[in-house]
């Protein structure tokens, strides 16, 4: 399954960013990030018949924006977080979608105008901590999951060079390969790893090293990718080429790619499909 993500239609719904792709021909599509509607779960159910949905993160938008964090330690956050999710399992299970990917926890509560920006430096909350409290929502959250028979994925972070500088240390989870591996051996069998290649190529160059080893690591248990790219400094969900770094490293049988890429037409995001296609065809 090849998707082309929702997240890069700024100021419309999730609904108008769904038709716009499938006015193109594109039929499976992952649910991200968009403006709130109070009908937004009926109008999509509307179209699953001729699309095929996943849901990833910050999905359904809630009414009164939050930065979802299933690592803090603030009860309000990590309650609204926790709930978020099983929100999101029920809307994957009303729109006939079998996985629900969302990013790993935060050692701090960032403001929702601070993400994909430099983050001001604060006091962090301790790593063993929220890697502990991280694991245990996550692994009550599987059990919910399995009954409804959907697979979750963890989403490694992204450390921008900006947000390096600022903190003396990394403050998000799973940004390198020993720590996504340590931490997706203690999740639950129906608990994976989505590797976001981006994120990756950017966290590698902030904290200094190989890339390839997450993919050394953590193969046994990666289920899927998100697939841009960028000047390695930041996060910026830009077009990927055929002479991308990351092809090398592609498991072309597991079956899920999503196609994160900002900023584009729908027919140029339709070619980059094309492309990932070509590739999973010749490896």
């Amino acid at each position: 399954m090849i998707n082309i993500s929702t997240g890069g239609f700024r100021g419309k719904t999730a609904v108008e960013a769904s038709l716009e792709l499938f006015d193109v021909g594109i039929k499976c599509i992952e649910l991200s990030g968009g403006l709130y509607s109070a009908t937004l779960l009926n109008d999509l159910k509307a179209l699953k018949s001729d699309m095929q949905f996943q849901v990833h993160n910050y999905f359904p938008p809630p009414e009164n924006p939050f930065v979802l964090n299933l690592g803090s330690l603030d009860p309000i956050i990590g309650e609204k977080s926790f709930t978020h999710v099983e929100q999101s399992l029920r809307w994957c299970s009303a729109l006939g979608a079998d996985k629900y990917s969302f990013h790993a926890g935060f050692l701090l509560d960032p403001k929702v105008d601070e993400l994909g920006r430099r983050i001001p430096t604060r006091d962090l909350f301790d790593r063993d901590e929220s890697t502990e409290v991280f694991v245990n929502r996550v692994s009550k959250l599987a059990e919910l999951a399995q009954k409804i028979g959907i697979t979750l994925m963890i989403e490694n972070n992204v450390l921008s060079a900006k947000n390096a500088a600022e903190f003396s240390t990394n403050p998000l989870l799973m940004c390198d390969p020993k720590e996504c591996e340590k931490i997706i051996k203690l999740m639950p069998e129906n608990v994976s790893l989505l590797i976001d290649v981006a994120h990756l190529k950017v966290s590698s160059n902030s904290l200094n090293f190989e890339p390839s080893l997450l993919f050394e690591l953590c193969n046994e248990r990666v289920s899927g990718y998100h697939l841009s790219d960028n000047n390695g400094l930041e996060d910026s969900n830009m077009p990927f080429d055929e002479d991308a770094w990351f092809w090398n490293y592609i498991n072309p049988n597991v079956g899920y790619y999503t196609i994160e890429v900002y900023g584009c037409t729908p027919s140029q995001l339709l070619s980059q499909a094309k492309l990932v296609k070509t590739k999973l065809e010749a490896s």
